[in-house]
């Protein structure tokens, strides 16, 4: 691959839609950087399969984990185009069942969904925005818009995300832009294994427009739209098959 080829990062990417989102992006020419806080072997893994691959083993949860991580990519490449925040963690809890969503509960999520987000952008910003045409795009999911999700933590969550992707795109512009996805139901390992996602799975089938689940493929299709589409920014993009018009 060219040396002066573009670099995109992307967190939480050893496995699901993040793998899927570091191959696409490798296809297009892009140099990734391959990251995962804890599946050191699947992270490496992926980036081998890649042309010009790196791993880098890194919790982007702990600011300090986070600075590196960018560090490191712009160390071994020389710059950063793309950052795609993919890295996210969930419990699966009732939502009516309010006391099992603790204040530790509410922490563990957002130092990940939120705050690893915010971090790593912010050590990232000063790298997408030297080039004057940086991109963020955050994978949301649709529980920040609608009265669903795993629990009600995961899904303030994802809402918290879309509003920061909103604010981020007004304040960064017009040297970065910063978008979001927001995923239905999507065939992972993770979500084929668990069976809270079974009937979830069936009712997409049955009733939604496309009468399928997505597929990590889906998700790396609507990343790559936005990071073309040099004249979007602010937006999150639904990738749930029209599940939203139901």
């Amino acid at each position: 691959m060219a040396a002066d080829a573009p670099v995109a990062l992307v967190t939480g990417s050893s496995s699901g839609i993040g793998r899927a989102l570091a191959e696409r992006l490798a296809t297009e020419g892009y140099r990734v950087v391959v990251n995962s806080a804890r599946s050191t072997a699947a992270g490496k893994e992926t980036a081998a399969a890649l042309p010009d691959g790196l791993y880098v083993q890194a919790d982007v949860s702990v600011p300090d984990e986070a600075q590196r991580l960018v560090d490191t990519a712009v160390g071994h490449y020389g710059r950063l185009d793309v950052l795609v925040n993919n890295a996210g963690r969930t419990r699966k809890i009732p939502h009516a069942d309010l006391a099992a969503a603790t204040p530790q509960v509410w922490r563990e999520i957002f130092d990940l969904n939120v705050f690893g987000t915010w971090q790593t952008t912010v050590a990232a910003m000063p790298h997408l925005s030297a080039g004057g045409s940086g991109v963020v795009v955050n994978v949301s999911s649709v529980a920040g818009s609608r009265p669903a999700g795993s629990s009600i933590p995961y899904a303030v969550s994802k809402a918290a995300l879309e509003h920061m992707t909103r604010l981020l795109a007004h304040a960064v512009g017009p040297a970065v832009r910063v978008n979001a996805v927001a995923p239905g139901l999507v065939e992972t390992p993770w979500t084929q294994a668990d069976e809270f996602f079974a009937p979830i799975a069936e009712h997409v089938r049955r009733s939604t427009p496309l009468r399928r689940t997505g597929r990590p493929e889906d998700v790396a299709d609507a990343v790559l739209g936005l990071v073309r589409s040099t004249y979007t920014t602010g937006q999150v993009l639904l990738v749930d098959g029209g599940a939203h018009l139901m």
